[in-house]
């Protein structure tokens, strides 16, 4: 039984709902309102209602959100509806929990939500509150910047493992920022940058924690992404639907280990790759759509929450061997242009990184390509796009391959 996607939407990244003074209920209600516009589905089609959510308590005081959508839209009152939480991730949990109704045959219709706010206080409190993610008490104890730290230590590793030179992060962070231009919803889309903003100048690029500095990090952000999703049942019963609009999952992944970054470090010592089940999870997802490699997409939305995680990503699907995620930075093989563009529409550090939202808006990206909706950054003929989503220092991992639909 496969899972298709009928389309869905994304709020503009770069709006601050908090300074609007508009919190969960008006974010949900709009995204759900341009889903349903976007899709044609009728809320009385939606079976279930999946929403992933990362820290609505910590910056919202907002638990319980799997009953936002019914309190916004009194169609779904009485529809069942669940929240996922599993960091950056949690997007990508409440997608799987959605295609496990649907397989099963228990439901044939659901709407995925992926929802954040994080500009409900400042900088420095919502970096603190995001170390949640982290093993709390554990790690990162002496520093309010838990993932510039976590991430620093993982450039640190690679230098250590292979070698690393910062530039290639700083290409990452430029590439992706540029990409970000063609997106209309994207969150830097105007922002301003001058030519030493992607280098070692301290004043244009200062240093953070490590070898990263401030464009190597994602920003606060706000927003939501919507799904629908349905079974080859629904299709069959709704043949209403253009066959040119929809997209199918043909192929996921996902992998958990321990919360601890030196754990995960120690146990990968002695293999090629510095964290096993980011490629074993790819490799799950590309085995189960049949296909051999990573260059058989053509394209990919990874999780550069920081330049280095997009560093990780490269060599981990495949595209370069362990440590050589430089070759493809500097070969152009991740452009635009390139053999395989990654981050077309600008990644988390360009388009934005509302935590719960970003596993969601990564597959609707996708989806937006093989059915050649991406407006100004489509990848020209592009049918096959796969996505990877990380949680905390990598302890929750998917990927999912998005096709072109074929009846």
């Amino acid at each position: 039984m496969s899972v298709h996607i009928l389309g869905g939407s994304q709020t503009d990244f770069a709006v601050n709902w908090h300074r609007a003074g508009l919190g969960f209920d008006a974010l949900i209600r709009t995204v759900i309102e341009e889903t349903l516009e976007s899709t044609h589905i009728d809320p009385s089609d939606i079976e279930v209602v999946h929403v992933g959510n990362a820290f609505g308590q910590l910056f919202t005081g907002q638990g319980h959100l799997g009953g936002m959508p019914a309190t916004v839209l009194p169609e779904l009152w009485g529809i069942p509806s669940t929240r996922h939480e599993a960091a950056c991730a949690s997007g990508s949990m409440a997608i799987l929990a959605a295609m496990s109704d649907l397989e099963s045959g228990r439901y044939d219709c659901a709407l995925v939500i992926g929802a954040e706010l994080e500009k409900t206080v400042p900088g420095n409190q919502a970096a603190a509150y995001m170390g949640a993610a982290a093993w709390t008490g554990h790690e990162a104890q002496d520093t309010d910047l838990v993932w510039p730290t976590m991430f620093a230590a993982i450039a640190e590793e690679y230098d250590r493992r292979y070698g690393l030179d910062p530039t290639h992060l700083h290409a990452v962070s430029e590439l992706n920022i540029a990409n970000a231009r063609l997106n209309p919803l994207a969150q830097t889309r105007e922002w301003k940058y001058t030519p030493g903003s992607f280098t070692a100048d301290d004043t244009a690029n200062p240093p953070v924690v490590g070898p990263l500095r401030r464009q190597d990090c994602s920003q606060m952000t706000d927003g939501a992404a919507a799904v629908v999703l349905v079974s080859d049942r629904f299709l069959q019963g709704h043949n209403a639907f253009q066959a040119t609009r929809r997209a199918t999952i043909s192929g996921w992944g996902h992998r958990t280990v321990g919360l601890s970054l030196a754990q995960k470090l120690s146990m990968s010592a002695d293999e090629p790759y510095v964290f096993p089940h980011i490629r074993r999870a790819m490799q799950d997802a590309l085995g189960r759509a049949g296909l051999a490699d990573i260059t058989e997409v053509d394209a990919v939305e990874v999780h550069d929450c920081f330049s280095m995680s997009e560093y990780v990503a490269i060599d981990h699907l495949g595209l370069t061997p362990p440590g050589e995620s430089w070759k493809a930075i500097e070969s152009g093989d991740i452009s635009r242009n390139g053999s395989l563009p990654i981050n077309p529409g600008g990644g988390l550090i360009g388009i934005g990184h509302p935590v719960g939202a970003t596993g969601t808006r990564m597959l609707l990206d996708g989806y937006k390509q093989v059915t050649g909706q991406a407006g100004d950054y489509q990848i020209d003929g592009a049918e096959r796009v796969a996505t990877l989503n990380i949680g905390g220092s990598t302890t929750t991992v998917a990927g999912f391959i998005i096709e072109r639909y074929s009846a």
